[in-house]
């Protein structure tokens, strides 16, 4: 079984739709894709209903990746079979996303004040109705011939975190975030938590402190973990009784990653089920569902 539990649509900043994505996740050979945009949700009923398009049976895991900030830093919690529609998660969701517009509008506006000629419209037209973020405006860079690369875009140059052009937006503390996903049925897991080439990282003092607010898991295997770090997730994982998982960080042609280029021990995956009380996985009997 292939399991990939980090993946992006253009319901945030990936390029595929929800079903095209699921489609690719199919092609791709897997078994169990989670579908885990930026602060929202909005992409599972399309990846849903596509399932019984497939030629082959794929499972769809619903679940998000919420904005959380930590001490000056950055951090991003994966969250699984959580009820969407629960009050209080689904508020501090809202008020994340809904600040993401005027977040990514002052930072066109900086962008412009260095000299670039970024508009809105441009980011709007890149975004698409997704929920807009920093990717969105990374390749407005790229289209403008600023950087090569989305990742070039991603420095204190340009919009890294403290960057020349970076705004800061409305972010959860990762703490309360675990409190309202476990409230809401949920399971959460620190995504890329060792990922240097990203920017800071919590300190391991840190993420023990949030094993012990209730966090589920590590995504110890990722794109983004050079063997040391990869290693050291894993051994801070078992050392602090978390669940270890594996994950592409897909976004379709945004970022060269390739779905299931990481993946999650099946048993890590059916312990994230077994934990779950707030949704269910998905199941698409693909093919069979068409010619039954």
């Amino acid at each position: 079984m292939r399991v990939d539990l980090h993946t992006h649509s253009t319901a945030s900043d990936g390029t595929d739709t929800p079903a095209g994505l699921v489609a690719a996740a199919a092609a791709a050979g897997l078994d169990v894709v989670a579908l885990t945009d930026h602060d929202t949700t909005r992409g599972h009923a399309e990846a849903a209903a596509a399932l019984a398009t497939l030629d082959r049976p794929l499972t769809l895991v619903p679940g998000a990746e919420l904005s959380c900030r930590f001490g000056g830093v950055g951090v991003h919690l994966l969250a699984y079979l959580f009820d969407a529609e629960e009050p209080a998660l689904l508020q501090a969701r809202e008020l994340v996303r809904d600040d993401r517009v005027p977040r990514a509008k002052a930072m066109v506006e900086s962008l412009r004040a260095l000299g670039v000629p970024i508009t809105w419209e441009q980011v709007a037209r890149i975004a698409d109705g997704g929920s807009v973020g920093r990717p969105h405006l990374a390749s407005a860079l790229v289209e403008l011939g600023v950087v090569d690369t989305v990742s070039d875009a991603f420095t204190p140059q340009w919009l890294g975190d403290g960057g020349r052009a970076y705004a800061p937006k409305n972010e959860l503390d990762p703490a309360e975030a675990i409190r309202l996903v476990k409230a809401a049925g949920g399971v959460s897991v620190l995504a890329h938590p060792l990922a240097a080439s990203r920017g800071p990282t919590l300190s391991e003092e840190a993420i023990a402190g949030l094993a012990a607010a209730g966090l589920d898991g590590l995504e110890a295997d990722h794109p983004d973990h050079d063997p040391a770090a990869t290693a050291r997730a894993h051994a801070l994982a078992a050392d602090l009784g978390l669940l270890a998982t594996g994950s592409s960080d897909y976004h379709g042609t945004r970022k060269p990653l390739a779905l299931g280029a990481r993946t999650t021990d099946p048993e890590v995956y059916a312990e994230i089920i077994r934990r779950s009380a707030g949704a269910f996985p998905v199941p698409g009997a693909g093919g069979a569902a068409r010619t039954a």
